[in-house]
């Protein structure tokens, strides 16, 4: 990777520290760092430099996507949030969106995109937020759950139903008629600010909806979904090294039957699994990463690969990691208790095992035909 990205490492780890077991304890990161970070135009830094962002490839952001998420999943995930957002935006939005939007994105504004609902998680069909026209306002009505980062958010990116469509709206969080709801103690990426949000006849202008006009579903969940696998899987990668590098160091200098525990053969096994893991999910998110930076064809199905292998690669490392480390690895909030709770989370979001394996199945059949 480019040496430019040795800054924006020790930034990272400057703002990180220590502090990351703190913040998952606590449920909370405080809002200092992630605008920080987002000042820069880290938070999404592939925004291209025309619009005011950093312009990195998607191989150099996976990168340093992969060391936030080796010092803390949570930041990572809000990370994440920003990153889909702007490329919700940068899509989808008319040229004047485009650059007062991503100006805000890229200078410290937060912002979360809501997808899921209560009765709309895998099968986003059964979206019913509502986003409708009255005059010269649309007005927003509907109940988003698992926002993650709005808590932090300055605004909301919602995807709802629209001129029989759906549309994506850019909502402030401070707008009437929002509620935003912290989630209470989630399984993993417990700082990330996971929140349920209710949208009680927010009235918005028209130019609040991207694009102005209605779009497929499908379309919008292909676009903003894709760039949120992306950075899962590359995060993904990050919990892996994380977990490899603590159990690495553990079983080199603690003592079993007055041996390196490194030196036990079952132990040694857990290690080469780990690294294979890591190396095989770091292949995996380079190859989707590649495909993107060509415009290539194949991006969507290698990053579905990717976000899979990744996902599954890191709750199996982090299982193996906390059992090498035992009872010194099983304390709340230590690096790989941490791991081993967020890699779990991410099986789930932007898109579950099962979910990705169907996806990958298909492609398999539909390559078998063609």
């Amino acid at each position: 990777m480019p040496d430019r990205l040795g800054g924006e490492r020790a930034l990272v780890d400057s703002l990180v520290a220590d502090h990351a077991e703190v913040w998952d304890l606590a449920g909370r990161i405080p809002v200092e760092v992630p605008r920080e970070l987002g000042a820069a135009g880290l938070l999404c830094a592939q925004v291209p430099a025309a619009f005011g962002g950093l312009g990195f490839t998607s191989a150099e952001n996976g990168e340093f996507t992969a060391h936030v998420g080796s010092r803390c999943s949570s930041l990572r995930s809000v990370m994440t949030s920003q990153g889909m957002a702007a490329w919700t935006v940068q899509r989808l939005g008319d040229r004047h969106q485009r650059e007062s939007l991503l100006a805000e994105l890229t200078s410290g504004r937060l912002a979360a995109v809501g997808f899921s609902e209560p009765d709309a998680g895998s099968d986003l069909s059964g979206m019913r937020t509502e986003i409708r026209r009255e005059g010269d306002t649309v007005v927003v009505d509907g109940h988003k759950v698992w926002m993650t980062a709005a808590c932090y958010a300055d605004l909301l990116v919602v995807i709802g139903r629209f001129d029989g469509g759906a549309a994506a709206v850019v909502v402030p969080a401070s707008a009437p008629g929002v509620q935003v709801s912290k989630v209470a103690d989630p399984l993993g990426c417990r700082a990330a600010g996971h929140a349920d949000v209710t949208f009680e006849r927010v009235r918005l202008p028209v130019s609040s909806v991207l694009g102005g006009v209605g779009q497929s579903l499908p379309l919008l969940l292909t676009t903003a979904l894709a760039y949120g696998r992306f950075s899962v899987a590359w995060g993904c990668v990050g919990i892996l090294r994380a977990c490899l590098a603590a159990t690495a160091t553990h079983a080199a200098h603690r003592t079993q039957s007055g041996i390196p525990l490194a030196r036990h053969q079952l132990v040694g096994r857990h290690l080469a699994e780990l690294l294979v893991d890591e190396r095989t999910a770091a292949l995996a998110c380079e190859r989707a990463s590649r495909c993107w930076d060509r415009g290539s064809p194949d991006m969507v199905i290698e990053t579905v690969l990717a976000k899979h292998v990744s996902a599954r690669n890191a709750a199996r490392g982090a299982a193996s990691a906390v059992q090498v480390l035992a009872s010194a690895g099983a304390q709340d909030g230590h690096v790989v208790a941490r791991a081993y709770r967020d890699a779990k989370l991410m099986e789930i979001i932007e898109g579950s095992n099962e979910i990705c394996q169907l996806l990958l199945a298909e492609h398999a059949v539909a390559n078998a035909a063609s």
